[in-house]
């Protein structure tokens, strides 16, 4: 098969298209053929060898994916050959999704919306658990409560403003004044403009802040 891989770290000029041996499935994984691959910041990192998740090279890069259900290895079930499937597999050891095949935890998997394509569910894994881990496994959101979603045109905040809303809350998100109408379509309550000074004292009574960002972004109390 082929794969994109690279022998040495560095920018994106150290990726190579080579020939790799083609994985088996082990017993409880499914082997999926890759249709996309997300691209996210930690990619970058590590092969950049700025965060060595995978130690020294060679190595294939990728985490995000969607594809179909090539094979399953034994006792694999609720699966079948030919299912659509997307996810974030072995994250943070080597998962090998820039390759044209890849073999991957059956529980680490899941069917592919039918909404959605295998562009956009090669995208929506990383981000999309990090908007759900931060507002529903750490954040315990409750629907009613005030939520504040910053960066919220983002990978993140994009879907954390659906997930927020989706679950009941009031949201009120930060963006540029360019997005501001992209926020308003994806169901914010309130949407600020985050350049136009210090806006925390507009707003109050804020049960969860989510903040993609870091560092000194403002979140009101």
């Amino acid at each position: 098969m082929r794969a994109v891989t690279q022998n040495t770290v560095g920018g994106p000029d150290v990726l190579i298209i080579a020939n790799q041996p083609a994985p088996s499935p082990k017993a409880g994984e499914v082997l999926v053929r890759v249709k996309a691959a997300g691209i996210n910041p930690v990619d970058g990192a590590v092969r950049g060898g700025y965060y060595p998740l995978l130690g020294e090279p060679p190595f294939i890069l990728g985490w995000d994916i969607s594809g179909t259900v090539e094979a399953l290895g034994t006792g694999v079930t609720g699966f079948k050959v030919g299912d659509e499937v997307f996810g974030m597999p072995r994250f943070p050891k080597q998962a090998a999704a820039y390759a044209e095949l890849a073999a991957v935890p059956a529980d680490e998997i899941a069917l592919k919306p039918k909404a959605a394509d295998h562009i956009q569910a090669g995208a929506l894994p990383l981000a999309g658990l990090t908007a759900w881990q931060g507002l529903v496994r750490h954040g315990a959101l409750k629907s009613g409560q005030r939520v504040l979603v910053h960066a919220a045109a983002g990978g993140v905040g994009h879907l954390a403003v659906q997930i927020a809303k989706a679950r009941g809350a009031y949201v009120i998100a930060t963006a540029s004044r360019s997005k501001l109408d992209f926020v308003r379509r994806l169901g914010a309550d309130e949407v600020i403009d985050y350049t136009q000074g210090d806006f925390t004292s507009r707003i109050s009574d804020i049960d969860l802040v989510l903040d993609p960002m870091g560092g000194s972004t403002p979140n009101a109390r």
